[in-house]
């Protein structure tokens, strides 16, 4: 256990100890008692930047009786910090097969995990591959614009995540949080990752997470099979028997259905098997990106560039009636990156690595959409997803370059335009082009006002040199797949739709999460394998 108090500011300039003093200070507590004093968490405080302050949750240990010393100190900022534990309840009923896990991605990943690390030892189907070839196949399309279908940036061990910013934020406040967080972390994810307001890994430490995560799991059991997608369900009496994956039949009874976002192909074959689901609101618009000292010195001031703070990363939004339009994924010291997983379609994406050392900025700049844009058939957000990839394809000249113009010439519909001191980093070029021609009407109006408002936060937000490259289309998941209580499809027993993909989750952690609870669900019913490790 130990105490924490939080809300303990220091100046850049200042060490840490300066907080650790004002932590003892405040728990009036005899420095023999103290065993340790430490980071918790991390904030930067950048509302005004003559004023900038770092803001701890400080961390402390004793010898003595914390809980006294806790209730004597009668403190509004400190609370007793108790180890976390995944509450897990057993099942009895025995399993015919093993459990099979699709998709490799975040809520997967986390289910597979939890399966084995209880003896359940699970089969993973993942249509793409292991990260290592994945990274190859990547950085061959954004060399050359070969795309791979089947393995990309949407698809392949990690899921859509390994290429990203790796963040580990999420609004939800789920006790099985603190199992994910602890697992990154004993995978490798670094230790000043769990001290931050804002945890982000980046994409070279979450490919090692993976894979490490990867080789636990077939260590205690499990077995991983890339380069298998999930092509068919078989069912009988509305119960799930089994499944087609590349052609081979593969008997089943509990399938997690955690295919990611952009698995369209799959959610086509659910329609036909008649699965439920709805269609649900998303995002889209384009990447905006900024040189990341434009972005510190809108931020921090005379602060900009200190040693101390981060790279400068923010988060805005504004509303209007029911439609929205923010940022999303910011990546400070990243790339925009080529994101396709179909042919003749452009998607962008952010990615930066965990040191966020680049000379750019970059982020989402979407538009909320629902069925009043796009339709209220369950496939209709995908066919408008596809109409907006595909026209950007034609737009960047048809060989998945990007349609791209400043923020300036956007607004003030003037000739596109490509900055002056900014190179946009789109591995396979952008060409200048008017956006608005993409997109209709009521998010071209968004966009235009989003950009300007932000322009009053930070300072050259939506200037000559910040440009936009079209467009983002995978935000979330554009349709949702029923599940019940247990977690089950209401029309099929034994398939459990889960993270992401299944409009359940939005991120990394929420998806891990998903895919816990999932797992929690089959353990609470069936018990593993006998003595003999056979089903």
């Amino acid at each position: 256990m130990a105490i924490i108090l939080t809300g303990i500011w220091i100046r850049p300039e200042e060490p840490f100890e300066k907080a650790a003093q004002t932590a003892r200070r405040q728990l009036r507590v005899d420095p023999k008692d103290i065993l340790s004093v430490f980071p918790v968490k991390s904030s930067i405080d950048a509302r005004h930047p003559d004023k900038i302050r770092i803001v701890y949750s400080v961390g402390v240990e004793l010898t003595c009786d914390e809980e006294a010393v806790l209730q004597r100190a009668n403190l509004s900022n400190a609370f007793l910090r108790r180890d976390s534990a995944l509450e897990l309840s057993f099942g009895t009923e025995p399993m015919t097969h093993r459990p099979v896990v699709a998709g490799f991605g975040p809520a997967g990943m986390f289910a597979a995990l939890l399966l084995s690390q209880q003896g359940y030892r699970p089969l993973v189907l993942e249509r793409g591959m292991d990260v290592d070839a994945r990274i190859r196949a990547v950085e061959g399309f954004w060399k050359s614009g070969t795309l791979d279908v089947k393995t990309n940036v949407q698809f392949g061990e990690g899921g859509a995540g390994t290429f990203s910013d790796g963040k580990l934020t999420t609004r939800i406040h789920d006790p099985r949080c603190g199992y994910v967080m602890e697992q990154l972390a004993r995978f490798g994810a670094p230790a000043q990752t769990m001290r931050r307001a804002k945890p982000h890994i980046g994409t070279d430490k979450l490919r090692m997470v993976v894979k490490n995560i990867r080789r636990e799991i077939e260590r205690m059991g499990g077995e991983i099979k890339f380069g298998m997608q999930v092509e068919d369900l078989l069912m009988k009496r509305g119960k799930l028997v089994g499944l087609i994956a590349d052609g081979q039949p593969i008997a089943c009874d509990q399938l997690i259905l955690a295919v990611g976002h952009s698995a369209r192909d799959t959610f086509e074959m659910l329609m036909q098997r008649q699965i439920p689901m709805v269609a649900k609101a998303f995002s889209v618009g384009v990447r905006i990106e900024h040189l990341q000292s434009v972005i510190d010195r809108g931020l921090y001031g005379n602060y900009a560039g200190h040693p101390a703070l981060d790279k400068g990363e923010y988060q805005l939004s504004y509303r209007e009636g029911e439609r929205g339009v923010y940022t999303f994924c910011m990546c400070p010291g990243g790339i925009v990156v080529p994101s396709a997983s179909e042919p003749q379609a452009v998607v962008t994406n952010g990615m930066s690595e965990y040191a966020r050392d680049g000379k750019n900025a970059n982020s989402a700049l979407v538009v909320s959409v629902d069925q009043s844009d796009f339709g209220a058939g369950p496939m209709d957000g995908i066919a408008f997803q596809r109409s907006l990839e595909r026209a950007a394809f034609s737009a960047g000249g048809g060989r998945y370059a990007a349609p791209g113009q400043t923020a300036k010439s956007f607004l003030d519909e003037t000739r596109p335009a490509l900055p002056n001191l900014l190179e946009p980093t789109y591995t396979l070029g952008v060409r200048p082009y008017p956006l608005k021609m993409l997109f209709p009407s009521q998010i071209n109006r968004m966009l235009e006002n989003g950009l300007r408002r932000f322009e009053r936060r930070i300072p050259g937000f939506s200037g000559a040199d910040a440009f936009l490259t079209g467009v983002e289309t995978r935000t979330s998941s554009p349709i949702r797949i029923l599940r019940e209580e247990d977690f089950q499809s209401p029309a099929l027993k034994g398939l459990y739709p889960c993270g992401e993909g299944a409009g359940y989750a939005g991120g990394i952690v929420s998806a891990a999460v998903d895919g816990v609870r999932v797992a929690q669900q089959i353990i609470g019913r069936y018990a593993p394998a006998g003595d003999k490790g056979k089903y």
